[in-house]
């Protein structure tokens, strides 16, 4: 399977001509870099993400093969970090109010960024709540 020939043809023929498209095996990841795109693209991003790492699932289970998972215009880059301040902002928060913290919604990956910054914390402890796309992270004090 020639992932990164799929990825360009792919893209191509959503209308963008201008792109860069980076492979990296080894770590199953690939980047987007969409260069044309209009100004309304930005809002659509967390969309297309979503839709060429589900495209790359049925793709890689058809083929037998561990899927890829896309960064479109360093979107999930950016996403990751906004996240990683969340938790620890919601751990600071958690910690001054003696109260348990609840995040918003999300989807399991970001949950799993939530937990995973959190996870060494000395003072706070992370769970998931809730089900499906209502499915959230509850952050609080160690023991409580």
């Amino acid at each position: 399977m020639d992932w990164e020939q799929f990825t360009k043809q792919l893209v191509q023929q959503m209308g963008f001509a201008d792109c860069k498209i980076e492979v990296d095996l080894e770590h199953r990841s690939a980047g987007v870099v969409v260069y044309d795109a209009p100004p309304s693209f930005r809002e659509h991003i967390p969309a297309f993400v979503e839709a060429l790492n589900h495209l790359s699932q049925i793709l890689a289970q058809k083929h037998g093969q561990a899927p890829l998972f896309y960064d479109v215009n360093n979107y999930r880059k950016e996403r990751e970090k906004l996240l990683t301040e969340l938790a620890r902002a919601a751990a600071r928060k958690a910690v001054a109010t003696k109260e348990p913290i609840s995040l918003p919604a999300m989807n399991s990956y970001e949950r799993r960024i939530i937990h995973t910054e959190l996870a060494n914390h000395p003072e706070v402890t992370t769970e998931s709540e809730g089900a499906g796309k209502e499915r959230f992270v509850i952050v609080k004090l160690v023991g409580q």
